[in-house]
This record gives structure tokens, C-alpha cells and sequence, in this order.
């Protein structure tokens, strides 16, 4: 009976049709087909997932049919060298390369902290489809127009770094001691 009621409620509240792609948990994929007592799901891996009808309607289901939009940010470091000047150009440089792309609107572009390692700039822009191929595509153009930008403007990216310091124990002056002298030794 429990089963006939999630089916009644998935049909009549439609969180959900056949061909809707959605994310169950860490499971996501296309809805195929809807029964009365489960519901089958294509994952992007290819295998099917079945999923009873009463675990659907008490799930977290998120349906990305209705998206219009995605709204995308994503980080760059760079180096702790950079020149004070080239780090306040980094965000012009982001802008010239986000606001010509058909399909995204540019939100912002900003240094918004200090790394560990690095000196980190977040950006933010909307894509204008639900389409994931089309994001995908404006993110490595993005990328790459950002590689050529640094390379041109003499901009590095941080990775991780460390830097060890060592000191030698027993000189007040950091130095070495001279290895070099000769040891004079007493006989008794």
C-alpha cells in the first residue's frame, strides 16, 4: 500500500518526469521510466539504478529540468612575488576575458584572500543554459585565455610551496662553522 501512495504522490506532485536529469544523493542521472513500484534512473556511468518509489518520495531529489542558469565561481593564486601593480590589474584581466563570452553574465572578480601559498582571486559568473556541455566549454575557454593572459602579463600561478629554514644550533650568528680548521689537540 505504501507503495501505490509514493507512486499516487510522485505522479500528482511531479517533483520529477521521464527525462528529467536529477541527483539523488551521490547518485545522479536521467529518469527512464516510472512504475507503481519503482523508478529507474540511467546514471552517467551508463548502469541503470532502480530506486523504490517510497526511498524517492522521502529523498532529497534535485531536478535540474527548471535550471535556466548556472551560477559558476571558481578560484585562481597566484604567486606571493607578484608585483602590488600586476595584482591590482588581475581582476581587469579576468573581466576582458569573462564579459566577451556569449551566454555569461559576469558577476565578479575579486582578490579575496591570502593563501597559504598563495594570493587568491574568486570569480563569479552565470552561464545563461542548464546546458553542462556548454559551462564546460566556457570554463576551459576561460582557462586557457587566462594561461595566455599571465604568460603575456607575466603572471604566475602559486601550487603548493614551503619554504625550511634552517638554523645551526650553538651560533649566535647563524653561521657554519669553519669545518675548515684544524682541531689542535694537547698532549698530556
Amino acid at each position: 500500500m505504501q507503495g501505490l501512495f509514493s507512486y499516487a504522490s510522485i505522479i500528482c506532485d511531479r517533483p520529477f518526469e521521464i527525462g528529467d536529469f536529477v541527483v539523488l544523493g551521490d547518485d545522479a542521472g536521467t529518469i527512464e521510466h516510472i512504475g507503481i513500484k519503482t523508478t529507474r534512473l540511467k546514471r552517467l556511468s551508463g548502469e541503470q539504478l532502480v530506486i523504490s518509489n517510497t526511498e524517492l518520495v522521502s529523498a532529497r531529489v534535485r531536478n535540474f529540468k527548471q535550471m535556466e542558469s548556472r551560477r559558476i565561481a571558481f578560484s585562481i593564486g597566484v604567486i606571493y612575488e607578484t608585483d602590488r601593480q600586476k595584482l591590482t590589474e588581475i581582476p581587469a584581466i579576468i573581466r576582458k576575458i569573462i564579459e566577451p563570452i556569449e551566454d555569461v553574465l559576469l558577476e565578479r572578480a575579486h582578490f579575496l584572500s591570502l593563501g597559504d601559498f598563495s594570493l587568491n582571486y574568486e570569480s563569479v559568473y552565470h552561464v545563461q543554459t542548464s546546458d553542462y556541455l556548454r559551462y564546460t566549454d566556457i570554463q576551459q575557454e576561460i582557462n586557457f585565455k587566462l594561461m595566455d593572459a599571465f604568460a603575456e602579463h607575466g603572471l604566475e600561478f602559486a601550487y603548493p610551496t614551503q619554504a625550511l629554514q634552517i638554523q645551526t644550533g650553538g651560533n649566535p650568528e647563524g653561521l657554519a662553522p669553519n669545518l675548515a680548521t684544524p682541531a689542535t689537540h694537547r698532549n698530556p
